[in-house]
């Protein structure tokens, strides 16, 4: 449905190409997005475009281009940029602002104002983003292409994020995208979940290739890229020289070093897992979570793939650690009323309510949740550890990490995104604020194998008495220094390096990093020259200032802080290294003719792909203006599109959503008619789906997934019931019911359930028993034969209650135990060695 200043007519958007370039060198990426509109209607108009980017990425170029004149823009402080659009309106001039949220730095907007009938614009921005590291050692490139609605809380204010509008009838839009990939070392081969065009080597030693996205991108998912390098995790130093033009001494204007290393612990720390810990496993459980993980066959509903890691982690907890599980929505409760020591009757609690839970909880307010779990006094010597899994939809981003990083000493998070378009500046923060670790869970990924990986990080020996040694070279940091270290992981150091030393081509540089691990000292070294590389356009400067404005961010959010002066000290590098921040802002302004505009200026929101599903309506109200909302009903009319709708704007929301969105601006951003008049358009409300009939569920409880409205709601019935492995028809996952046996201990017992996973009757199981061996021996020897021999393709996800097994099976003195391995092999019909089961 559209409302306010849009018509609900099928009229033409102005937005109708993307063009994206990948530059890709090494492991640092450089992106230049081009974005086309053409006003074919006889109003000027003004284009706002809300639209996602990596939270890590810097933003340090964009320009405009009307005929063929192109206006590079500058960056500015916020409100001065803002004021500066508003008057070149007021005045009949085209204007072009990029800016930040406040809240969220992974969400952009891009306003294109005072575009005249029938004339075309071309935007270019530039970004440039360090690539991730995956499990598989392949580094990820990720485009945001999808963009979802962040939940805000009453009272907080959505700004930016509450901007966020969805197409009705599809993406009016198209999207190219290219890839060009040099790499140090040869490129092995390039893959995507989307369709590429075959990869294309530039020369022979294959350290150079290109590749395109496929045609007829449906922008129901991001567009991932995962490159794989020969010899991946080697140590590097690079030095890029400072800009000619740029003062001496100046950020810009002195070298900056980037060094990269991975450190690999010893086998001997590595094998040694820690058995103490406090493990709070915080699930959210607002109504998105009903969605599923992907729209392709066979896909599951994200709270049923939830449910299905939490059962393997409660399987995989090391005996005597303590844990507890909250759920989160508008409200939380959690399945203890404090964390409880991990036994056989606390894990059987526990697997039963997980059995039950459901993505019935309303919004997405994670903040009360967190701020309940850090008044929880810890417990002694078992280290809290936080398993935080959201979809990652919230408005309060910033208020969330503050609260993270103030109880960063009492604990350790690791976080997960669930499904296409969750919040990286969220997922990503929240691990980077506590010395954790952070996952996305997208497409057909598995959510187990990735939550895996992040449980052996969290049983990993603690790295501690972390110290760097630059052997007398002079540096000023850019990064924050390490305070966290994961084996496998890559750590980044960003640094400006000082003194004469540096202007000396043939000089060298070294840094290393000491810590201890289990006990073990452990030094990780790289040499390096200090001659600078060329043809870097100075995108290391630019990571190293992007890192260091994320830092005087955070501490912005400090009780105490002086918060006006590293606001204009972020201002100042902001301005002079020519990367956005949360108070500043891209501004560019074209005189040309300068006419006046005639009549009104219509605002034209460009819609932004979201994932399939979704109702894209909040309410803002508070809780006590909310019955009305309640009461109010869809009804079929001319205004209405044939869309399933889960909310139904209230009243108060439509005629001024403001309160949300001036608290992103800043009530000063209001002060002029142009500000006032872009403020004033309510959201779109249609989701980003097929035409369906209308359900008309009304809103409720400031999120478009109300309780009450769960069981008949978009995400489930209109989707049937394919998200849930329990349907009928669907087949069991027998790796998933054979962890459901597994006891507390470690061990499995015989009986009918297990003697069906492995395909045998449990009369079988009994009768193959070799003498002297215990009924449950001989089940725990079966299941882990059973585990190697047909599912070790999912080792990642079982290793740990594998490993339970093992020393369970040693505890119990079994003297015939290689018989008894021969025997299961033959009833199994496998050939596992007693080697390959670690016994």
């Amino acid at each position: 449905m559209n409302c306010g200043l849009l018509t609900n007519k099928n009229e033409p958007v102005p937005l109708k190409n993307i063009e994206v370039d990948l530059q890709v060198q090494g492991h640092v990426a450089t992106v230049t997005s081009t974005l086309k509109y053409i006003n074919e209607e006889d109003n000027t108009l003004e284009a706002v475009f809300v639209f996602p980017m990596p939270s890590g990425a810097a933003l340090c170029h964009f320009s405009a281009k009307i005929a063929d004149q192109e206006i590079v823009a500058e960056v500015q402080e916020k409100q001065e940029a803002r004021e500066q659009y508003d008057d070149a309106l007021s005045s009949g001039e085209q204007a072009f602002l990029l800016e930040e949220s406040e809240e969220s730095a992974d969400v952009f907007r891009l306003s294109v104002g005072s575009l005249p009938p029938h004339q075309s614009a071309a935007v270019t921005f530039i970004y440039i983003i360090e690539l991730s590291v995956q499990a598989d050692h392949s580094l990820q490139f990720c485009l945001p292409a999808v963009l979802n609605p962040r939940y805000t809380p009453a009272g907080t204010g959505g700004g930016i994020v509450s901007e966020i509008t969805s197409s009705s009838t599809g993406i009016p839009y198209s999207l190219s995208f290219t890839a060009h990939i040099n790499s140090p070392n040869p490129i092995t081969k390039v893959e995507s979940k989307c369709p590429l065009e075959p990869l294309m080597f530039l020369n022979t030693d294959h350290t150079k290739a290109k590749v395109s996205l496929g045609a007829g991108h449906m922008f129901d998912r991001d567009v991932e890229l995962y490159l794989y390098y020969q010899n991946p995790h080697q140590l590097t130093a690079i030095v890029e020289a400072g800009a000619p033009a740029a003062e001496s001494g100046s950020l810009m204007g002195d070298p900056v070093v980037m060094v990269s290393f991975y450190p690999e612990f010893p086998e001997s720390v590595m094998s040694s897992m820690s058995t103490c810990g406090e493990f709070v496993f915080v699930m959210d459980r607002s109504g998105s979570m009903s969605c599923s993980m992907h729209y392709g066959p066979g896909a599951q509903g994200r709270i049923d793939c939830a449910r299905d890691t939490l059962l393997l982690l409660l399987k995989s907890l090391p005996m005597d650690c303590y844990f507890n599980i909250y759920g989160f929505g508008s409200h939380y409760s959690s399945f203890f009323p404090q964390s409880v020591q991990y036994n056989q009757d606390t894990m059987e609690q526990a697997v039963q309510k997980v059995k039950e839970m459901q993505a019935d909880m309303g919004g997405t307010e994670i903040l009360p949740a967190l701020e309940h779990i850090y008044k929880q006094p810890c417990i002694s010597n078992h280290p809290r550890q936080l398993f935080i899994f959201t979809d990652g939809e919230v408005g309060n981003t910033k208020d969330v990490l503050h609260c993270v990083k103030s109880n960063a000493d009492l604990h350790r998070c690791f976080s997960f995104g669930i499904g296409e378009g969750a919040s990286s500046a969220l997922i990503t923060g929240l691990a980077e604020n506590s010395c954790g670790h952070a996952q996305f869970i997208t497409g057909t990924d598995r959510m187990q194998a990735k939550v895996m990986q992040s449980l052996r990080y969290a049983l990993q020996p603690a790295v501690t008495d972390i110290t760097e040694d630059w052997f007398g070279l002079s540096f000023s940091h850019l990064s924050p220094q390490i305070k966290s270290l994961f084996h496998g992981q890559r750590a980044l150091i960003y640094a400006q390096l000082k003194g004469k030393e540096c202007q000396n081509p043939d000089a060298k540089g070294k840094i290393s990093v000491q810590y201890r691990l289990g006990g073990q000292e452990v030094t990780n070294s790289v040499d390096f020259f200090l001659k600078p590389v060329e043809n870097t356009g100075m995108a290391i400067h630019r990571l190293g200032a992007r890192s260091l404005i994320r830092s005087l961010e955070r501490d912005e959010r400090v009780d105490g802080a002086d918060k006006d002066a590293l606001k204009a000290r972020v201002v100042k590098l902001s301005k002079q290294c020519g990367v956005s921040s949360s108070h500043t802002a891209f501004i560019a302004v074209h005189k040309g003719n300068k006419q006046a505009v005639k009549g009104p200026l219509v605002k034209r929101r460009i819609p932004t792909p979201i994932m399939m599903g979704r109702s894209m309506n909040y309410c803002y109200m508070p809780r006590k203006k909310k019955a009305r909302c309640e009461s109010t009903k869809e009804t079929d009319s001319p205004d209405t599109l044939p869309m399933p709708m889960l909310g139904v704007p209230c009243a108060d929301s439509l005629a001024f959503p403001g309160a949300a969105m001036c608290d992103m601006f800043g009530t000063d951003s209001l002060a002029s008619p142009a500000a006032r008049l872009r403020v004033a358009l309510c959201q779109q409300s249609a989701a980003f789906a097929p035409p369906m009939p209308m359900l008309g569920v009304p809103c409720a409880d400031s999120l478009a997934f109300p309780d009450a409205a769960m069981a008949g709601g978009l995400c489930t019935d209109s989707l049937g019931d394919a998200g849930s492995d329990t349907s009928p028809g669907t087949p069991k996952d027998l790796l998933m019911e054979l962890i459901s046996l597994q006891k507390a201990s470690g061990c499995w017992e015989i009986g009918s359930s297990l003697a069906e996973v492995f395909g045998r009757t449990e009369k079988e199981l009994i009768e193959k028993i070799p003498a002297q061996v215990k009924p449950d021996v001989w089940a725990t020897l079966l299941a882990l034969i059973w585990l190697h021999g047909f599912k070790i393709d999912a080792q990642v996800e079982w290793q740990f209650l594998a490993m339970k097994a093992v020393s369970w099976i040693r505890s119990q003195k079994v003297v015939n135990q290689s018989e008894c391995i021969q025997a299961g092999n033959s009833l199994l019909g496998c050939q596992v060695t007693e080697d390959a089961l670690g016994l």
